[in-house]
């Protein structure tokens, strides 16, 4: 089964190297979104069609609009996205930002800069994935 990721981040460099990571490296589809608003929309028009679920997300978390501490709040409240697992993919992780991951249940957080060669490996290996 192929799986499906989508990328959240308003940087598109960052968008291009996890895209192609994770495409070439582990075969996985990916959908991109620039902006958190355009990542929810997706995610909550994907999870309607249940034969195009999304299986997670790869979110940052500095982005303007919508940062993605909000746009992991709206997916948690809506029990269509709510059990999609989110990585956060992220520059600066504080300690407050750690108890905000912990309390909205993300998967597994993602530092930048990071490894573009061997981020898909990190991804499966936050989601319990035969890599």
């Amino acid at each position: 089964m192929t799986r499906r990721i989508l990328i959240v981040d308003d940087e598109e460099d960052i968008r291009d190297v996890v895209r192609v990571s994770l495409e070439e490296f582990a075969g996985w589809l990916t959908i991109v979104a620039m902006s958190g608003i355009e990542g929810l929309q997706i995610a909550k028009s994907e999870a309607k069609a249940s034969e195009a679920a999304i299986d997670a997300i790869l979110l940052d978390i500095s982005m303007p609009d919508m940062d993605g501490f909000q746009m992991c709040e709206e997916l948690k409240a809506d029990p269509d996205t709510q059990k999609i697992p989110v990585i956060v993919l992220t520059a600066k992780v504080l300690p407050s930002d750690r108890q905000r991951f912990a309390e909205l249940d993300v998967a597994g957080v993602i530092t930048k800069p990071f490894n573009p060669i061997t981020i898909w490996r990190q991804v499966a290996e936050i989601l319990g994935w035969n890599a």
